[in-house]
């Protein structure tokens, strides 16, 4: 696979790293969803 990757061009490097940090970002946002629903309080219901 290492050879693999010296024959990629610039454009499918940079394509494959994009992927990546959406992936990596996509998570961290889910995690951050997940905490912040159970951080905070709920709020009363309004009548």
């Amino acid at each position: 696979m290492g050879e693999d990757r010296q024959n990629l061009t610039r454009e499918e490097r940079l394509a494959m790293k994009l992927r990546e940090n959406l992936r990596r970002r996509k998570q961290q946002a889910r995690e951050m969803a997940g905490n912040d629903a159970s951080a905070l309080p709920k709020a009363p219901p309004s009548h």
